[in-house]
């Protein structure tokens, strides 16, 4: 089962707030995420296009904004930009810390559109309707969930509160990633990573790190497995690909193009490849995304 109190303790030290834009790898997998939502988000005008703050259009029917939960959505690296874009956003986190400081954000920004930040673990979501919202973001506890019975009641959660025909985006970290990262660590950070963790992982896709400090409690799936996962809960697969794509591990080197017209088309080229198996198995976090079926 997982340790959900190791989870809470290593995100009240690591900077979560901040992990998209400290270095280049977290401001690409930044980026890429927001043309991915861009291109799939339901309610939008000519694509979203955050920079500008384009208003998300309402639901023609009830007149009412497209809702979005942002589950696992920590300080709210999504949820702002996505809020002051028009779309109606409830982020909800595991992390009291996490989420302390996205509610002094909203209280700054008085961001209305951010309609509250809720203390939620993910394998229950009591706290909200049956087909509530329009989107559900699963940026993160799919990361976390090491047992077969909390992934399927994070997923069943999600599909209940998701109106029919609503969109989910799950990210996870595929199995050779989670599991080859991981003789990284067992060699520069022995005290967390065992010879019989490193075993483990490799045969399980689970990681219970040894010590206190460092990523804690990593689930490392195959794709197939989270397509098994959702279609086995109601979802009908629109797309699965890598995230960062073929960028991954060469960040530094992208963004240090100077050309705008050399860099948008390194990015299309990622965008062209994610879809690769291959690429998605063994490129850093990769994204499903599904449609909860109606009937």
């Amino acid at each position: 089962m997982t340790d959900f109190n190791k989870v809470k303790h290593y995100y009240s030290h690591f900077d979560e707030k901040n992990r998209l834009r400290n270095d280049n790898s977290g401001k690409l997998e930044y980026l890429m995420t927001m043309q991915i939502l861009e291109k799939y988000l339901p309610g939008v005008d000519d694509g979203m296009n955050v920079t500008h703050r384009q208003k998300a259009r309402t639901d023609s029917g009830a007149g009412k904004k497209i809702s979005i939960l942002d589950l696992g959505g920590g300080a709210g690296v999504y949820s702002f930009p996505l809020a002051k874009a028009g779309y109606e956003v409830t982020l909800a986190d595991l992390s009291e810390d996490l989420l302390a400081m996205a509610r002094k954000q909203k209280e700054e920004d008085d961001l209305k559109n951010l309609v509250s930040c809720d203390h939620v673990n993910a394998t229950d979501l009591c706290s909200y309707k049956n087909d509530q919202f329009d989107v559900v973001l699963l940026f993160g506890p799919l990361y976390h969930l090491l047992e077969n019975d909390e992934r399927q009641k994070c997923v069943a959660e999600v599909y209940r509160v998701l109106k029919p025909c609503g969109k989910v985006f799950a990210s996870f970290i595929p199995y050779l990633s989670g599991s080859i990262a991981l003789v990284s660590r067992f060699c520069w950070s022995p005290e967390q990573v065992s010879v019989e963790i490193l075993e483990k992982a490799f045969e399980s896709g689970k990681f219970n790190n040894l010590s206190d400090h460092g990523f804690q409690e990593g689930y490392y799936p195959k794709s197939e497995e989270i397509e098994k996962l959702f279609a086995e809960n109601g979802f009908n697969k629109i797309n699965m690909r890598s995230i960062r794509g073929f960028g991954y591990e060469k960040e530094d080197m992208i963004f240090k193009f100077k050309n705008k017209s050399a860099f948008k088309h390194i990015l299309e080229l990622i965008n062209q490849t994610a879809c690769d198996k291959s690429i998605i198995e063994t490129c850093g976090h990769a994204m499903y995304i599904g449609e909860k079926n109606p009937v």
